[in-house]
């Protein structure tokens, strides 16, 4: 295996705008985990990728109940400092919901010899889970790490990992923690 660490939407805007907001509450207490696991990825020559919602400001996506966040160039669209970074890590920005879809993402995994993403972020049932499926069309495995992405509600996060723990498409669709992640790589 030769995976990827992708960490989805992990943006100033999620959270310093909504400090308050269960997402953001739950999302801060896995930022520990995903440093870890980012450093272990790094040692091992594994790429760690920000995968970044970037918008235009009268970007379609706003037409429906979405409000206008993570606009393009502005400072809510940047990484959280609390996450570890690395000059060799990656910025992928992307105006919907998949980390694939409309960007080199593909070309950037296969330039590393990837054949695995090993996914984190916020949130589970829209950006997390686009990517996941997403990476599986493509023909990558795909690893959804449960203690490492977060919905608005723990409904939905836990419906969603209900739901794809039980997938057909095991193994090349897996849900796992991050202790499981780590014993495997």
């Amino acid at each position: 295996m030769k995976p990827a660490l992708i960490i989805i939407d992990m943006l100033k805007d999620t959270f310093d705008e909504h400090p308050d907001a269960f997402i953001s509450k739950k999302g801060l207490k896995f930022v520990p985990t995903v440093n870890r696991l980012s450093s272990i990825f790094r040692d091992k020559g594994f790429p760690v990728i920000f995968s970044c919602d970037s918008f235009l400001e009268d970007d379609f996506i706003f037409q429906g109940k979405m409000k206008p966040h993570s606009i393009r160039g502005t400072e809510g669209a940047e990484v959280i400092d609390q996450l570890n970074r690395e000059p060799g890590d990656i910025v992928s920005e992307k105006r919907r919901f998949s980390a694939f879809f409309k960007t080199d993402m593909d070309q950037t995994l296969r330039k590393f010899g990837c054949d695995t993403v090993v996914i984190a972020g916020i949130s589970t049932h829209i950006c997390v889970l686009s990517t996941l499926i997403d990476a599986v069309s493509l023909d990558f495995k795909a690893i959804l790490l449960k203690d490492c992405c977060q919905a608005h509600t723990p409904e939905i996060h836990n419906g969603v990992i209900q739901i794809y723990e039980k997938t057909p498409l095991y193994p090349l669709m897996r849900i796992m923690s991050s202790e499981e992640m780590i014993k495997i790589i």
